[in-house]
């Protein structure tokens, strides 16, 4: 009886030991992650509708107030083109460091076409999440001057990140648009528009790309 329960102590010490060991892993692996996303700037580009409170988005702003701003539109609802990379424009034409764009769904799409028009030497690279397919989603027919999407490489490192069940682009599309822009492609499998609607919270494993996405 002696021996047993000493086997069980032991056996229970040793997973006991081993959950601390990937407990404190992980924290370490999760600070390293967010002290290289402190170091680096980021203008972040939402989509139609901005990025409401539970939106990845919102919630990194929150996290990193200090080195991350959004563009704010002044029509969010009824995007049109020329407007809304005019403003995007006028908010890099602010920078005083070197910035990385982290864009949502139309807002890739603000991205590229910006990217085709304009220029800043301050823009470091483009992170693009599931870029809405503005040429063949019926969903976004009332779109104004989004289509047809630029599809030259883009003048800064880009990484485009999409899901198999994307309801705004199919993703071939998104691999696609990632071939054409010269971008890396990472496909996340089904996590819809990777969007609040997603449940994916404040969205670790993305932060996990945008550190090993930026260099500093």
């Amino acid at each position: 009886m002696i021996i047993i329960f000493k086997i069980k102590a032991n056996q229970f010490r040793f997973y006991f030991e081993l959950i601390v060991y990937q407990i404190c892993r992980l924290c370490k692996t999760l600070c390293q992650i967010m002290n290289r996303i402190e170091q680096a700037d980021f203008l972040v580009v939402p989509g139609l509708g901005s990025s409401g409170i539970n939106h990845w988005q919102t919630l990194w702003e929150k996290q990193y107030s200090n080195n991350f701003k959004r563009v704010e539109q002044n029509n969010w609802d009824l995007p049109v083109c020329d407007v809304w990379i005019k403003k995007l424009s006028e908010e890099v034409n602010k920078l005083t460091k070197p910035t990385y764009l982290v864009a949502h769904s139309l807002g890739c799409l603000t991205v590229v076409h910006w990217a085709n028009n304009y220029f800043s030497e301050k823009i470091k690279g483009a992170f693009l999440v599931a870029p809405a397919d503005a040429e063949s989603s019926r969903r976004l027919s009332f779109l104004d001057g989004f289509s047809p999407i630029p599809k030259e490489k883009l003048p800064f490192e880009s990484i485009v990140i999409a899901s198999t069940t994307d309801q705004y682009a199919t993703i071939d599309r998104s691999a696609e648009f990632a071939n054409a822009w010269g971008s890396q492609f990472i496909n996340i499998g089904k996590k819809g528009h990777i969007n609040a609607n997603s449940n994916i919270g404040i969205w670790e494993e993305g932060q996990n790309y945008l550190s090993n996405f930026i260099t500093i």
